[in-house]
């Protein structure tokens, strides 16, 4: 027997016991997008590497350091997606998803990032991603906020604290950047490594630095508020009075200004406490730019991504439940000719009741070491096909979680039985 394959570093496996945790994140998204009226979009995997370089900037930590790029067979530079907003527009633009249209839209899937993996951070991991494209006012950036508060509360998260922030437009931006660039460099000889090469290609990031020697210096440098050009104060406070209608609490942080060049605007970012140095869960903000950018027309934008993996840590981290489908059911069958009904009688069960977790035994065996199975899976009944029932057109009903005597019921009234417990469950 040869040595066992072990995956990439970073590259997790996502086993069957996680399998309600992740469930219970992405059915709660899935729902929360649909009834805001949010519909799913599916983008590649693989996109051409310009579509980053343009859209996330050749200065940023992600283009620099982290995509995983190469050249296929044809000489193309093809890169792993290390977000889905580039890949989102991109596929609008060529698919005239924007010509005079507003679009809500929605993906999820996996993401690639070279960086050193540790809890919650992997080189592969999974967002989920909603953009709202064409709507130039502060409604739909609240909306978007609201939509994420609604998340954690159908979660049960309680930890997620709301950080906001505007960027104002890129021109008010440059001034600030240059502010910033002459600040840190009168302190030039007290910045780190990073932050000496952040100093040239983008001075904002130096305010991102987890360094706590850069404390006071960062908490004394220019405030970009003093920058914000008018619209983009009466955009922001307009968003904080709608906030403060719905009951949201909020941090403005100055100090927020997220790592993708294309932002502009509104920036926010949900943050817990329970999670280690990984703080923020779900980060977004305003794009304004980047469709033009790409090719298009001047267009308006926002979005937000969350990872998955996170929140799933999150749950734990909260310590909450996560409730898992057993099978309602679980069909076990005595001698030959009542095993070759058991496929028949599950499959008209699933038809009837398409609800319900149905399972049926694969293995064989006495019937004891079925039913044993039946009990490990977690079902609340065995239904048992035997020849003597079978001739009288009636199932043998095993209660295993309860205990309440055997029954015998006529085939025909199987799904309604497993339909009123389904209906008492909470």
């Amino acid at each position: 027997m040869g040595d066992q394959i072990q995956p990439i570093r970073g590259m997790n496996d996502v086993l069957p016991d996680s399998r309600a945790a992740w469930a219970t994140v992405e059915n709660a998204a899935k729902d929360i997008f649909e009834a805001y009226g949010y519909k799913r979009i599916r983008i590649p995997a693989l996109e051409r590497t310009e579509l980053f370089s343009r859209s996330i900037g050749e200065t940023t930590d992600i283009v620099q350091k982290e995509m995983y790029t190469f050249e296929d067979r044809n000489g193309s530079s093809i890169t792993l997606r290390p977000e889905a907003t580039a890949g989102i527009v991109r596929a609008g633009l060529n698919n005239g998803l924007f010509h005079n249209k507003q679009q809500k839209l929605w993906c999820s899937g996996p993401m690639f990032r070279y960086e050193k993996p540790q809890k919650a951070r992997y080189r592969q991991f999974h967002q989920i991603d909603v953009e709202a494209i064409g709507f130039p006012g502060p409604e739909v950036d609240a909306e978007l906020i609201t939509m994420s508060a609604q998340l954690w509360g159908r979660l049960g998260l309680e930890s997620p604290r709301l950080m906001l922030n505007s960027l104002g437009t890129p021109e008010a931006r440059a001034v600030y950047r240059e502010a910033l660039k002459d600040y840190f460099s009168e302190v030039i000889d007290s910045l780190d490594p990073e932050s000496l090469n952040r100093l040239e290609r983008n001075p904002l990031r130096i305010l991102d630095s987890k360094n706590p020697d850069l404390v006071d210096l960062i908490l004394n440098a220019p405030e970009l508020s003093d920058y914000l050009d008018d619209d983009s104060k009466f955009h922001f406070d307009n968003l904080l009075k709608m906030l403060d209608s719905v009951n949201i609490d909020y941090e403005v942080n100055s100090r927020l200004v997220r790592g993708l060049d294309y932002y502009s605007r509104t920036v926010f970012e949900w943050v817990t406490d329970k999670l280690g140095a990984q703080s923020a869960v779900c980060s977004g903000g305003r794009y304004d730019g980047l469709v033009s950018q790409l090719g298009g027309r001047e267009t308006p934008a926002i979005g937000w991504a969350l990872g998955v993996e996170r929140v799933v840590e999150l749950l734990d981290a909260e310590q909450l439940t996560v409730t898992e489908q057993l099978p309602e059911a679980y069909l076990v069958a005595e001698g030959e000719y009542p095993r070759s009904l058991l496929l028949r009688v599950s499959e008209e069960l699933r038809e009837k009741l398409p609800n319900a977790c149905i399972s049926m035994d694969c293995m064989g065996g006495s019937l004891k070491a079925q039913l044993r199975r039946a009990d490990r899976s977690g079902a609340r009944f065995a239904l048992i096909l035997g020849m003597d029932e079978l001739n009288e057109g009636k199932v043998s009903v095993k209660a295993l979680r309860e205990d309440t005597p055997q029954v015998m019921l006529n085939m025909y009234d199987l799904a309604s039985m497993l339909l009123g417990q389904l209906e008492k469950s909470p």
